[in-house]
């Protein structure tokens, strides 16, 4: 969001929830496939074709049907942030997946969601189920791979001369000022992470800033004397996911 530093800071925005909208695109595994070799074909990784299919092991068979990916087209107002909420997961991977330079996209614009993890995967037509349920037991949570790190906190809001309103990942603070939103150097902590802040609570990596770089962040928040209240301090933060 370009906006002005005045000592404090402005971030990004609680999403409505969003109806489902995606389609899964699937294969039909033929004589000698292996999930490796259907990854390769259909430029995927193995770890997503396991996750979306449920399946306990590598073991695929012929004329077994396996979801590759989901397709989720855009629709009217919906931003990149918006469709990783909505599939849980990140905005760095939907650019990754969809080749794309920035976060804007376009209504009935078509994405790529490799490892959707809010579909019901019951409904989709593949014949693989969960074997065993200590497969899922032995996925890394997001708590175990959080990092701590000790930053500069400032504060802003969305009412600063010069301000849009809008984050980077077109987020709108004006229609969502309970939102608990932060600005971050993307190379510190991705765009579309959670963060724990000290003082502060649970927030969404949703934006960026010029004067935002390494162990910086701002906060959202949406009083202008609260803002400045908070002024600047030394805080810990965990990168959750």
């Amino acid at each position: 969001m370009k906006r002005r530093i005045l000592g404090f800071v402005a971030a990004a925005a609680i999403s409505a929830g969003f109806a489902t909208s995606a389609s899964a695109h699937e294969v039909e595994v033929n004589a000698g496939d292996t999930l490796w070799t259907i990854a390769e074909r259909e430029n995927v990784t193995v770890d997503s074709l396991i996750e979306l299919n449920n399946l306990s092991g590598d073991l695929i068979r012929p004329n077994d049907k396996l979801i590759v990916h989901h397709t989720h087209v855009v629709k009217a107002g919906e931003s990149l942030w918006d469709i990783a909420k909505e599939y849980n997961v990140t905005i760095d991977e939907l650019q990754n997946w969809n080749k794309l330079d920035s976060a804007i996209i376009q209504p009935g614009e078509e994405l790529i969601v490799q490892n959707a993890k809010n579909i019901d995967s019951s409904k989709s037509s593949s014949k693989k189920q969960v074997a065993d349920t200590k497969v899922k037991q032995t996925t890394t949570s997001p708590k175990a791979n959080s990092k701590e790190l000790t930053v500069t906190a400032t504060a802003y809001t969305a009412n600063c001369e010069g301000c849009s309103g809008t984050t980077a990942t077109g987020i709108n603070l004006h229609k969502n000022p309970s939102a608990k939103v932060i600005a971050v150097d993307p190379s510190v902590i991705p765009l579309g992470s959670k963060v724990y802040v000290e003082g502060y609570g649970e927030a969404i990596a949703g934006d960026t800033g010029g004067a935002i770089k390494g162990n910086k962040i701002d906060l959202f928040i949406p009083s202008k004397s609260a803002a400045l209240d908070w002024g600047r301090k030394e805080v810990r933060i965990k990168v959750l996911e």
